[in-house]
Order: C-alpha cells, then sequence, then structure tokens
C-alpha cells in the first residue's frame, strides 16, 4: 500500500537505526506524546533495538486514559438513572469509573452502544425523537472536528435530543505540563502526527522556543518513528532545538483550515482536569454557549464528585513518563486487560496495555 509499506522496509529501518548508534554519544531522554506511537514502538521492537543511551519514555498521548473518573461516572448516572442512550468509542467502556464501568452498566441493563462515528449518534437520534441520545465525544484534536460536525449537523437538521458529554483534551498544554513538572527528565519529543495533521505544526513552535527542546512531529509506522528518533538525536548531539516535520507527507504547517474552522465553531478552549495527572490550564474542548442545548453537562445538570484514583495504580506517573509499565508492582498480576486497575491498560493505546500484551510484557511477567 502506497505510504505504508514503505515505511515498513526493514532495511530502511535497519538504515536508521546504524544512524542513531553512528551518531549518539550521551544518554537522551524523548518522550513519544501519543499512544500509537508507543504501541509501534513496542509492537515492532524498536525499544529493544535502540542504543542503550537513546531511551523512550510513553507520554499521556491516549485520550481514553487521561479522561476523569467523574465524567465515566457522570455518563454511567446518565445511562442508568437518566435512562439516555449513551453511545461511545469501544475503548472506553471498559476504563473503569470510581466503582464500575461503562461495560458494567450495559451488562446491568442501560442502554450503552459501541459507535464508529458521532454522525450515527445524531441519525439514531433522529430516528427515536422519544430518546435521549448522549456522544460521550472523547479524544484528542484528531476527533474533535467529527463531534463538533454532529453537533452542528443536529442543530441543522432540528434534532433536539442529540448531546455531547465531552472530554477532549489538547497536546501542547499537556508537553508544558510535562516539562513543568519537577521530575521530568525530557529532553525532546516525538509530536503526534495525526493531531497535528488536523491542527498543523505552529503551536509547537513557542515550546521549542521556551523549554529549550527538539520536537519532531512523525508519523505512527517504523520508518517514521526511527526516522523521527534519529532527527531529535542528531539535534540533540549538536546542542540545537528546532521544531521538524518528519510525518510532511501528511502533515501541512496549517493543519487542516476546515477542520480548525468546525472546531471554533462548537468549542471553547478551557481548563480540564486529567486522570492521573490533574488539572492542566487551558488544556480542553467545551461546547460553546450558543451550542449549550447540545451540551450534555448543561443539559442535564449532573454533578459529579470527583472521586479518588486507585491508590495501587501508578497510571498518574506512567503517563507523565516518570514511570514503565512494568515498575508498576500489580503489572501483569492484578491489573491485566479483563481487569484493569486502570486506564493505560484498557485503552488500545494505554502503554500498559502496549506493554502487556507484546513481547517486553511476557519477559517482564515472568522475570
Amino acid at each position: 500500500m502506497k505510504y505504508i509499506n514503505e515505511y515498513r522496509d526493514e532495511e530502511l529501518a535497519q538504515s536508521y537505526l546504524k544512524k542513531i548508534k553512528d551518531i549518539v554519544t550521551r544518554h537522551w531522554n524523548i518522550m513519544e506524546v501519543c499512544g500509537g506511537q508507543t504501541h509501534s514502538l513496542v509492537k515492532n521492537g524498536i525499544l529493544d533495538l535502540l542504543p542503550n543511551e537513546v531511551n523512550m519514555i510513553h507520554g499521556p498521548g491516549c485520550p481514553v486514559c487521561v479522561t476523569p473518573i467523574h465524567l465515566i461516572d457522570k455518563a454511567i448516572y446518565l445511562a442508568e438513572e437518566k435512562g439516555v442512550t449513551l453511545c461511545s468509542y469501544g475503548d472506553m467502556l471498559r476504563v473503569p469509573g470510581s466503582s464500575r464501568s461503562l461495560l458494567d452498566a450495559k451488562a446491568q441493563g442501560a442502554d450503552v452502544r459501541i459507535l464508529y462515528s458521532p454522525l450515527e449518534a445524531v441519525t439514531l437520534a433522529q430516528q427515536n425523537p422519544e430518546k435521549e441520545i448522549v456522544f460521550f465525544a472523547v479524544g484528542f484534536e484528531t476527533t474533535a472536528p467529527a463531534n463538533a460536525m454532529s453537533v452542528v449537523q443536529a442543530k441543522q437538521m432540528g434534532v433536539k435530543n442529540y448531546s455531547i458529554l465531552t472530554s477532549h483534551v489538547l497536546v501542547p498544554p499537556a508537553i508544558e505540563a510535562v516539562m513543568n513538572d519537577e521530575d521530568s527528565v525530557i529532553h525532546g519529543f516525538l509530536a503526534a502526527g495525526h493531531v497535528c495533521t488536523i491542527m498543523g505544526i505552529s503551536e509547537y513552535g513557542p515550546l521549542v522556543e521556551k523549554y529549550k527542546i527538539p520536537i519532531v512531529v512523525t508519523g505512527f509506522e517504523p520508518v517514521d518513528l526511527l526516522q523521527g528518533i534519529y532527527m531529535t538525536v542528531k539535534q540533540l548531539e549538536s546542542g540545537k532545538y528546532v521544531l521538524e516535520n518528519q510525518y510532511s507527507r501528511v502533515v501541512q504547517a496549517k493543519g487542516n483550515v476546515k477542520a480548525i474552522e468546525m472546531i471554533n465553531e462548537v468549542f471553547n478552549v478551557q481548563d480540564r482536569v486529567w486522570r492521573g495527572i490533574g488539572p492542566i490550564p487551558e488544556s480542553g474542548y467545551e461546547v460553546k454557549a450558543e451550542y449549550e442545548a447540545y451540551n450534555a453537562n448543561i443539559r442535564f445538570n449532573v454533578q459529579i464528585e470527583e472521586a479518588e484514583e486507585n491508590k495501587t495504580c501508578i497510571a498518574g506517573q506512567v503517563l507523565k513518563g516518570i514511570k514503565k509499565p512494568f515498575e508498576c508492582p500489580e503489572f501483569g498480576k492484578k491489573c491485566k486487560p479483563e481487569f484493569p486497575l486502570g486506564a493505560p491498560m484498557v485503552s488500545s493505546e494505554g502503554a500498559c496495555a502496549a506493554y502487556y500484551h507484546f513481547n517486553r510484557a511476557t519477559e517482564i511477567i515472568s522475570a
């Protein structure tokens, strides 16, 4: 497949590994922001092939993982107590709330459905005017345009029984929060290509200048990541720090202008609580006042107290890159995908799930 197979070429991957080994002279900590990047690094064995001097640290780039417990509790409450049809992407269903998950609520009779698009939820609302349909709008900037479009479409069609429960989070403020953490040891970042496909790359320039760190936007295939790591190490070894775009075949400097316009039409930027991390200023989207009829938070006015994280779960430290998944004493023991203590073991982009499902987990569990 064009622009896929080329970036899985073994010889090309080996050439970038050699280039990295040839230039690296000291220890560097590089954080890949997105969970999709993490899974590719683990699945393709790249972490084991890199020289010891290059330490990849797994960042908070999994929106499912950072969705606050109280929002999951609110979604469960809406489905169970308010009788709404709660629609969501599949990987949200097993994420534990304070006492149970949406999947548990579904098993007990709540109308919880897996959909692939919020536009499906609008159609569902149109076809069932007697029911309240709520879409759990989770994601980074990548999924925000479709969620915004669903609101605009519902309004244009006169659908009055549709709303979204928003848990959108933004990448640049997360990078800033990681760098501001007193325990941070990050020397450079691989930024998420799919987010930059929507938003462009201009938001990362000020971060490069402020923290004097290289940021390289990459794709998700093995060669993408190895080339991005090489570009980052090359900067670090030469004492430079600039913003570079490895994923230029997809990412344009200005991003997707139409998608950004759709986001700005429906959403405002506001402070957001990140599960395992805490509040990060101006790090999320919420529905604007002119579309508040489609804001489930306002429509149902459900007040859910914030619950404590599971004290045995170190998800927060994993998401901030302070610890690796296998450093959790419950990894692969009490915490497994079928019985997760925290969200990173559930999500398809969670670092803990990546380590568990691929060979690194086997080695760690058996050790």
